[in-house]
């Protein structure tokens, strides 16, 4: 081997060697292993799937991005004639349109957060098997996408609390709109928790799309969003308060409006409730990629069976043909 040779073979081996390559792709075997430190490699991606879910969501519509304003408006309106002025649910004292409004806000964060994240491997289960990429980075680019809608409807939010209190409306904002981050954090970890468990238990029962579309709709009526928890009879109180976005839509509402009151120990529970939920679901939703795969390629050896049954069927057809034509002949 001369000396030139000596030097490429060595170079190539030094370039193939694992300590020079960039990523390095390994199984999930810890139940922890959330991958974070890729997740974050790969934040260009993350935000490539936020403008993807923003731009295409209202795409080739004639209002476009006001529906973000729409919805919440003609929801509040509704919620407003039905629970307010047929129904006269008390509203603490508040102006019933921003009372509506706070929790359709709080809640459509939430709940758009849930139904999206939830439909995660069955609308990017090609995307998945073709390139490698953290599989959580969809999911967060959900909740990034739907914080974007959050924003412009609590800017709208914000406009009525000044409208009603230019007209002399009883408001008193306070301190813990300083908490709003915190309780953000716990819309989008609610939504990312539960959705991560449906999008994983859904590769192998689709019927669960279904369920989740209305199961968000009766939960929500089992939160304080058209009703407010004082008005609820003492027997009920412990099942309102079991559900984690009470607090979260209760302090909401005072942190911006003033009215009902702020529980500690409630957004204490919502907060280790989020947190346990959202582990779990990540624990369930990384290794249902697996599942995912497993499902497809059975699907894929069925289609490999049915076919080698189609092509012995036309063999034995052309054969049965050609044996027949002979015996004519």
């Amino acid at each position: 081997m001369t000396k030139d040779e000596m030097t490429v073979s060595t170079s190539t081996s030094a370039s193939t060697s694992p300590d020079s390559w960039d990523l390095v792709i390994r199984p999930h075997r810890k139940w922890f292993d959330l991958k974070l430190g890729e997740l974050l490699r790969y934040r260009d991606l993350v935000m490539l799937f936020v403008r993807r879910d923003f731009v295409s969501l209202y795409k080739q519509t004639i209002l476009g991005p006001l529906w973000y304003l729409i919805q919440p408006l003609l929801t509040t309106i509704t919620f407003t004639i039905v629970f307010g002025n047929i129904a006269k649910l008390p509203t603490d004292g508040l102006p019933q349109f921003l009372f509506y409004m706070s929790g359709t806000v709080v809640w459509t964060y939430f709940a758009t957060c849930l139904t999206k994240t939830s439909e995660t491997f069955v609308q990017n289960s090609q995307l998945f098997g073709k390139v490698y990429f953290p599989r959580l980075a969809v999911p967060v680019s959900i909740l990034i996408s739907n914080l974007i809608g959050f924003a412009i409807q609590f800017v709208f939010f914000l406009a009525f609390i000044g409208y009603y209190a230019l007209r002399g409306a009883q408001l008193h904002p306070n301190w813990w709109i300083l908490a709003s981050p915190l309780l953000v954090l716990m819309m989008a970890g609610l939504g990312l928790g539960f959705g991560l468990i449906v999008s994983a238990l859904t590769t192998k029962y689709r019927d669960l799309r279904f369920l989740v579309q209305f199961g968000v709709q009766l939960l929500m009526y089992a939160s304080p969003v058209v009703y407010s928890t004082s008005s609820i009879p003492a027997r009920f109180q412990p099942l309102i308060r079991a559900n984690p976005m009470t607090s979260v839509i209760e302090a909401f509402r005072y942190a911006f409006l003033g009215g009902g009151s702020v529980s500690l120990g409630g957004l204490a529970y919502s907060f280790i409730f989020m947190v346990v939920i959202v582990a779990l679901g990540a624990v369930i939703f990384l290794p249902g990629r697996s599942n995912l795969h497993g499902h497809r390629m059975r699907r894929a050896k069925a289609k490999v069976k049915t076919s080698r049954m189609i092509l012995a069927i036309l063999w034995i057809q052309r054969a049965a043909t050609l044996t027949f034509l002979k015996g004519v002949r």
